[in-house]
């Protein structure tokens, strides 16, 4: 008999019911995001008439999750950037030297002088000692700096090679350490990337590593590409130099070991400093926009405790002599120590304006990026193409749920309405899901909703067949409806089994669009089996025990 416990269908209705409210927001998607944006503005404690006005669009007590609109929908840029992971190699190599020179100047009396000698590749350190004597001992010293590997993959070997050549030790990452060292690179490019983005409150950016270094960069809702270039782009490399003098010569030749970098505020004005910086920004732990004491706009930092000491320590032993603030390759600003800067912080002053200050506590906060980019590729996609895409895939949800509800209406009858009402269901379930799980609809998701469309009467066509032939049989309607439904079960898990495994291995191999696809045919097969074994039963049961009918024509 056709039997649906009372906890079954209370919670088949409540799962219903609660897709059904969820779904709702996205049928007034511009009224529930400019809601969103005015509650998320007066959290940060902005309150004005405008954002009340916006507020009240949408009730604050109603769910107002809504599907995040990709990149082709929404409109917005697209970047392919190739990171230069060889330039890490380089500074690696600027960093080691210090440490060289330090170890072999312990040992003057053995090795005599030390120099670095120059390279014609930047990721080789090559060192001479004066004293040809002691060029082994120090090729021993030298070799102590090399450390075991910390990866898996390089479980036996050391981070350095060390080696003589032409009576000079030469020092080069080993490499299994420049595998290493591209992957962190690749790493960190992705996390920089990621947080400076989020900083300016996007909305779902997709930001994926592709091949050993590349990187896929779609921001949607972004004015163009060049804007995002100079959002990503920009290396925002703070660095803090020792000045050696001053030039108005941009052509002067200058020592080596020492740069030239022209001021920022000062035109003409050019300043010699030390190559190796007393702290970078990769020290900083935070930055904000600030006012000086004249009130002008400004940028506060503070340092971690290891820059913090390597800044008091610089201070402490350079009063009365200047230091140079550079940001990316611009002296923004030359103060003279005047005391013991203990405390880690400082403030940065230039001329700046409120936004610019602000943008670049943005940049400074997010980091600086280990490595330099090239963008391959960059695309900018306008609101229109992507209203035109939302409209076309509109236009293609209701041809093919039109047609699909009345084949099925035509073909089965009342038992079709029944079906219509549990793929509307359906397709209200596979928005709220999307919406409460912060998901991205593209182009390729609105295809995958319209093949779920077709896909889902599927379960319900074999269910009806099964019934209409142990009707044939001439058994009673209950029983000819519980065979059907039991007889039906194996084919459409089958069918639906094998289908999400593809969905599954395309969301796992693929990337982008692709994925977007798999997300949306994944979550139509599984709302599509839950209604077609649970939703169109109950209504049948609801409605065979209301009507108790002795004959189904079907």
């Amino acid at each position: 008999m056709l039997q649906i416990s009372l906890w079954k269908r209370a919670l088949i209705i409540v799962l219903c019911l609660t897709a059904l409210v969820y779904a709702v927001p996205n049928l007034f998607y511009d009224r529930v995001e400019r809601h969103n944006d005015a509650v998320a503005l007066m959290e940060t404690g902005l309150d004005t008439p405008e954002l009340q006005s916006e507020r009240a669009l949408w009730p604050d007590w109603a769910p107002s999750y809504l599907i995040n609109l990709g990149l082709d929908l929404r409109g917005g840029a697209h970047l392919l950037a190739e990171v230069q992971v060889t330039d890490v190699y380089a500074d690696r190599i600027d960093a080691l030297w210090p440490e060289v020179r330090d170890l072999l100047r312990a040992e003057r009396a053995t090795v005599g002088g030390v120099r670095r000698m120059p390279s014609d590749d930047p990721g080789v350190l090559r060192v001479a000692v004066s004293n040809a004597d002691g060029l082994q001992q120090a090729f021993e010293i030298a070799q102590t700096l090399a450390r075991p590997m910390q990866t898996i993959s390089g479980i036996g070997q050391s981070d350095l090679d060390i080696s003589l050549d032409n009576g000079e030790i030469l020092i080069t990452l080993s490499e299994a350490e420049r595998l290493a060292t591209d992957d962190r690179t690749m790493s960190q490019s992705l996390e920089i990337i990621r947080r400076r983005v989020d900083e300016v409150g996007t909305r779902e950016p997709t930001i994926l590593r592709q091949g050993a270094d590349r990187i896929l960069i779609q921001v949607p809702g972004i004015g163009s590409a060049t804007e995002l270039k100079e959002l990503i782009g920009t290396t925002a490399r703070l660095t803090f130099h020792p000045v050696v003098r001053t030039s108005g010569d941009a052509g002067e030749a200058v020592a080596p070991r020492q740069v030239m970098y022209p001021s920022m505020n000062e035109e003409g004005v050019y300043y010699v400093l030390e190559q190796t910086p007393v702290v970078s920004g990769e020290q900083l732990v935070d930055a904000q926009p600030d006012f000086d004491q004249n009130g002008r706009p400004a940028v506060s930092f503070r340092f971690n405790p290891a820059g913090a000491r390597a800044f008091g320590l610089y201070t402490a032993e350079n009063i009365g002599n200047p230091f140079a603030i550079v940001l990316d390759s611009e002296v923004i600003s030359a103060p003279v120590i005047q005391s013991h800067i203990s405390g880690g912080s400082g403030i940065i002053t230039g001329r700046f304006s409120v936004e610019e200050s602000t943008q670049l506590a943005i940049l400074l906060r997010a980091g600086a990026l280990p490595a330099g980019m090239d963008f391959l590729e960059e695309r900018t996609i306008g609101p229109e193409l992507g209203q035109d895409s939302v409209d076309a895939g509109k236009i293609a949800a209701v041809v093919a749920m039109g047609a699909v509800l009345a084949y099925m209406a035509l073909s089965y009858g009342m038992f079709g309405m029944i079906a219509n009402v549990a793929l509307l269901v359906n397709i209200a379930m596979i928005f709220a899901i999307l919406s409460s799980i912060g998901g991205t609809l593209t182009l390729p998701g609105i295809a995958g909703i319209v093949l779920t469309i077709g896909m889902a009467v599927d379960a319900n066509v074999l269910i009806f067949e099964r019934i209409r032939e142990e009707l044939r049989t001439a058994r009673g309607p209950a029983r000819a409806i519980e065979l059907g439904y039991e007889k039906a079960m194996s084919a459409i898990l089958d069918a639906n089994i094998t289908t999400f495994i593809t969905a599954a291995i395309l969301f796992a191999l693929g990337s982008g669009p692709v994925r977007g696809f798999a997300i949306t045919l994944g979550l139509g097969i599984i709302t599509s089996v839950f209604s077609a074994i649970f939703i169109t039963r109950l209504i049948i049961v609801l409605w065979f025990e209301r009507r108790r009918p002795k004959t189904l024509s079907l």
